[in-house]
């Protein structure tokens, strides 16, 4: 049966995950990892992408991109294919590295809310995984976008689209200032059984279960501070 074609088109989001084959390991060091994220810098660089969020796993990876060419697979193609083969010459293997087809589903960036679930679902990973301690802050997690949204635009990756989810969080500026929760303490959590449920925040309008509108932030009251113990609350 004959696979069902990639929906592409001008501006399309996506959220793209892939595992490893066998579920073994996607970085056997931080080298792998930094060697990934270069490798993801370079296609965004050929290809036009901003990604909007990403999350490191043992053997998977998350990533939000916004495509504003339309060309997700043949930018795919090219980061899995080169990322394989600096994998394999690096640890001397052969063969391919991941399981199968990736999944890219379709992100409706129109409809309130949902763009921003998504990202706040990739950047809880870890603490769904159980990577934190409880009293560790979610921007401890290195290999996530989430701490990259925490510095100073010149900071960041070059690559990472920050304006859309600062504005999904209505956000006034992107200063340290504009970071900041104004009287917020919350944050998202996760829903029951693992899932991208968000619940309890007072940083915006929430796309999942309860959330709660007002004006807010992304520093350290709000998604910054929230400690993976809190996170992975019902």
């Amino acid at each position: 049966m004959p696979r069902p074609l990639r929906i592409e088109f001008e501006g399309a989001i996506y959220h793209v995950k892939n595992r490893v084959d066998r579920r073994e390991p996607i970085f056997r060091d931080d080298a792998d990892r930094k060697r990934f994220l270069e490798t993801l810098g370079e296609a965004c660089a050929k290809t036009d992408w901003q990604v909007h969020a990403l999350c490191l796993m043992g053997n998977h990876f998350h990533l939000v991109i916004e495509t504003p060419k339309g060309n997700l697979v043949a930018g795919m193609k090219w980061f899995l294919g080169t990322y394989t083969a600096r994998f394999n010459r690096r640890h001397k293997l052969f063969g391919h590295l991941f399981s199968g087809r990736y999944k890219a589903l379709l992100v409706d960036a129109a409809s309130p809310g949902y763009f921003r679930t998504v990202c706040e679902y990739v950047h809880l990973n870890p603490v769904r995984a159980k990577l934190l301690t409880p009293e560790q802050p979610l921007r401890d997690y290195v290999w996530s976008s989430y701490a990259e949204y925490l510095k100073p635009p010149a900071r960041r990756w070059p690559w990472l689209g920050a304006e859309r989810l600062f504005g999904e969080m209505r956000l006034p500026k992107d200063s340290a200032a504009g970071r900041r929760v104004e009287g917020g303490t919350a944050g998202p959590r996760v829903g029951a059984g693992g899932g991208s449920a968000l619940r309890g925040g007072t940083a915006g309008d929430r796309g999942g279960e309860g959330g709660t509108a007002g004006a807010g932030g992304f520093g350290e009251l709000g998604l910054g501070g929230i400690r993976s113990g809190q996170a992975a609350q019902g």
